[in-house]
Order: C-alpha cells, then sequence, then structure tokens
C-alpha cells in the first residue's frame, strides 16, 4: 500500500465526521416541530393577508426565528404572550415574570430580524 492509501482510511474518518456535523446542526435548526411551524406560518399569514406572497414570507419568518430562537425558548414566549392575557393573579404572574419577559424580548427581537429579512 502506497502513501496515498495510507491517507485514505483518514480522509474516509474526516469525511464522515463532517457528514455528522453537518446533520447535528442541521438537527438543532430544525428541532420545531412541524405543526409549530405551521401554526406560526397560519397566524402570520392571518396577520399578513392570505396570499401565496404571505405563504413564502411566513414560511422564511418561522425558519429566520427558529435559526435564532431555540423551540424551548419560543415555547416559554409563546406561553407568556398566552398567560398574561388571563385576568387577575395568575396573568399577573406572567406579565411580572423576569423569565418570561425575557423569553418574550427573545422572540420579538427574533421576528423583528425576520421582518427585515423576509417582508
Amino acid at each position: 500500500m502506497g502513501v496515498a492509501g495510507q491517507g485514505l482510511p483518514i480522509v474516509a474518518a474526516l469525511a464522515l465526521w463532517a457528514a455528522t456535523a453537518c446533520v447535528a446542526r442541521a438537527e438543532d435548526a430544525n428541532d420545531y416541530p412541524t405543526s409549530a411551524r405551521a401554526e406560526y406560518v397560519y397566524g402570520c399569514m392571518k396577520a399578513n393577508g392570505e396570499t401565496r406572497q404571505s405563504i413564502e414570507q411566513c414560511s422564511c419568518s418561522i425558519d429566520v426565528v427558529a435559526s435564532i430562537v431555540s423551540y424551548e425558548r419560543y415555547v416559554t414566549a409563546e406561553t407568556a404572550l398566552s398567560m398574561s392575557q388571563v385576568r387577575g393573579n395568575l396573568g399577573v404572574q406572567f406579565r411580572t415574570s423576569e423569565q418570561a419577559n425575557s423569553a418574550v424580548n427573545d422572540l420579538r427581537r427574533a421576528q423583528a430580524e425576520a421582518e427585515v429579512r423576509c417582508f
């Protein structure tokens, strides 16, 4: 086996490692379930018109949001936004929670970035 033949296993191992790293990053970027993405696009389209263009823009928007905010953080923000509308003590707890406000602010920043990129 020549010198070139000895390097082949190393090259194959590096290629396998690179492919695995790319898949891991793709999984991280796509950790939002399809139903969450569909719900976001549906709400976005209701707010921006139900046209073919809004499908494209809203699909782009959730992709940008997903690239910036983890799904766990997204769920926290969505829950906080929903629960902050509840009247009484329970709603107050969500409106005044530092953790909830931080998650909502992260989501709003991601949505602002999506607006710039997609609309």
